[in-house]
């Protein structure tokens, strides 16, 4: 999944980018993070969990 489509279903869920870091950027809700890799194609199995994560805050 490419980052940019990933950003966008986590902007749809609410998630908001909070900071950039070394090697990942912080995206968060309700006070909870998710760090998610600067990598133009992020893979499928990391992005499906990170969505899962993302409906759970």
């Amino acid at each position: 999944m490419k980052l940019k489509d990933l950003v966008q279903e986590l902007s749809k869920l609410g998630v908001t980018f909070i900071s950039h870091g070394a090697n990942h950027d912080l995206y968060g809700k309700n006070g909870k993070k998710i760090p998610i890799p600067r990598h133009a194609e992020i893979n499928e199995m990391l992005a499906k969990a990170i969505l899962k994560k993302a409906k759970n805050f």
